[in-house]
């Protein structure tokens, strides 16, 4: 069950993420705001509209039995219904009129929620789940902007007074002794998503992991080696993706004059930060450094133990907290999250947020691969999103942890994101791991 939570902080969650959602399309042209049509984006016209229409659907249409605020919403905005590629074709409303739509709808969940100071469990659910359905849209038109070099975009209302990171790099790996732990969510979790549930013993044999992500650095040498064009290096589906796309490098890598690399941030080619992780790298990528460097990715396994547990057991269960550093929300000092830095920072900065190993940066940053397909835990059942989860089981791999762009209100240790290998547009790099000598 959802633990109840306020009202006052439920508003001030879906202003929040209301606000990052206009800030994202401030200043695009009406052609920007279409696109073309790629497989892993949505014209921003029809996704900002989809957001609107979600809050409506799930919250004041199936809670409150009430009549649609639009009544082609289902026809134009419904992203089960509606097949992607039809998307750029539909007679979707225009700007004006879907913003006005959309804070329609925010009117009328705020007026739902009346004056109590406490939402009961199945409002706090539904309101969270469908801003954080807000959150995740708001992370992709970061890629969006980021795969079509669309300008930076601008985000009001940052943390201010912020320390400077810890900068450079943070090499070496910690050893985990493993153990057995309650890997996933437990009932009386204050929040929790429906591939997360439920929790049971899991026993992980001892082993080593990178304290921090793989950087741009590291990932430079296996390109300086040849590693892109050395097959032994790939599996077989990861070498027949190297060969479809062409790729010699992390996409968004451009060589410079003088032998070395600049990188597309938005609109603009900075200097290759050599001491901020990779990212915009695929699966297969991720698995084809590790060969070379003679590693391999951390099962999700591996990657939920080191993140939330410490070396104390209790009846032999290893002992687990909701984010690497403890129970303690995100702040600024712990990870970089929620867009503000408007990038990644060095692998060694947010030493408040090690893990009780020493692992850095398992939140924030950069997401990260884990070796592991998508799958359900046992005892899985959908919740009232039934799409959310299961159409990606067996055909997506698991990524942990959240990204430099991911809302710090809805990351925790347990979140499971997942995205098919092939894909380098999300803000996804990896760490490694070995065997325990």
């Amino acid at each position: 069950m959802t633990e109840p939570v306020p009202t006052s902080r439920l508003i001030d969650m879906m202003t929040s993420a209301r606000r990052r959602t206009l800030e994202m399309v401030q200043g695009l042209t009406p052609d920007q705001f279409v696109g073309p049509k790629l497989p892993t984006l949505n014209p921003l016209i029809w996704e900002i509209g989809h957001v609107g229409w979600f809050y409506e659907n799930f919250i004041l249409r199936r809670l409150y039995n009430q009549e649609p605020m639009l009544a082609t919403g289902d026809a134009l905005y419904d992203s089960i219904a509606i097949a992607h590629e039809t998307r750029w074709d539909l007679p979707v409303l225009p700007l004006n009129e879907i913003l006005s739509y959309m804070q329609d709808v925010q009117d009328a969940l705020i007026d739902r929620l009346g004056g109590d100071e406490m939402a009961d469990e199945r409002h706090s659910y539904l309101y969270q789940f469908t801003v954080f359905h807000e959150d995740m849209h708001t992370e992709a038109f970061n890629w969006a902007r980021q795969t079509l070099a669309y300008p930076t975009p601008v985000f009001e209302g940052g943390p201010v007074d912020r320390p400077a990171p810890a900068t450079g790099p943070l090499p070496g790996d910690v050893v985990i002794m493993g153990g057995t732990f309650r890997m996933g969510a437990e009932k009386d979790a204050p929040f929790l998503f429906d591939n997360e549930k439920w929790a049971r013993p899991v026993t992980v044999a001892p082993f080593k992991m990178a304290r921090a992500a793989v950087t741009n650095g590291e990932f430079a040498e296996f390109v300086a080696d040849g590693g892109y064009q050395r097959e032994s290096l790939w599996d077989t589906d990861g070498w027949a993706w190297r060969q479809d796309a062409a790729a010699e490098h992390p996409v968004y890598w451009v060589p410079d004059e003088h032998g070395g690399w600049g990188v597309r941030q938005f609109d603009r080619v900075v200097d290759l930060p050599l001491d901020q992780p990779v990212i915009h790298v695929c699966w297969h990528e991720a698995n084809a450094y590790c060969r070379w460097a003679g590693r391999r990715l951390p099962t999700e396994a591996e990657w939920e133990l080191a993140a939330t547990t410490v070396p104390e057991t209790d009846d032999g269960v290893l002992r687990k907290r909701r984010y690497p550093w403890g129970d303690e929300e995100p702040t600024p000092d712990h990870a970089n999250l929620d867009g503000f830095a408007m990038g990644c920072v060095d692998v060694a900065a947010h030493p408040a947020g090690d893990s009780a190993y020493g692992c850095r940066q398992m939140i924030g940053n950069a997401w990260e691969w884990t070796q592991d397909v998508f799958k359900p835990f046992p005892g899985f059942a959908p919740d009232d999103y039934k799409e959310y989860s299961q159409p990606l089981f067996d055909s997506t791999r698991v990524l942990r942890g959240g990204a430099w762009t991911t809302r710090g209100r809805m990351i925790t240790s347990l979140y499971r994101n997942y995205f098919g290998p092939d894909r380098r547009d999300v803000f996804a790099g990896f760490r490694t791991c070995a065997a325990a000598d």
